[in-house]
């Protein structure tokens, strides 16, 4: 299972390039293990925020989720199939 911290940290300022590239905080690739060509999802955030994430937890947080919803599918046939 993943475990989804609730920290919050602030990892510095990333200026970004003339071809619109940003760089990770060296500290915040150390704490999240970024590697040198790791896919990351940059997510908007309303008008003037983004957010970046492992391309890698999403998929295993995706994968969680559809174990999960075929568990609810289940739970919610059975409940269909006793009002009848």
């Amino acid at each position: 299972m993943i475990n989804f911290k609730e920290e919050k940290t602030f990892y510095g300022t990333a200026p970004l390039g003339e071809k619109g590239q940003v760089v990770v905080p060296a500290e915040a690739r150390r704490v999240m293990g970024l590697k040198k060509g790791e896919k990351l999802l940059v997510f908007g955030m309303g008008h003037e925020m983004l957010v970046f994430a492992k391309a890698s937890n999403i998929e295993k947080m995706l994968s969680h989720i559809a174990i999960r919803l075929k568990s609810i599918q289940k739970i919610q046939k059975s409940i269909k199939i006793s009002k009848k």
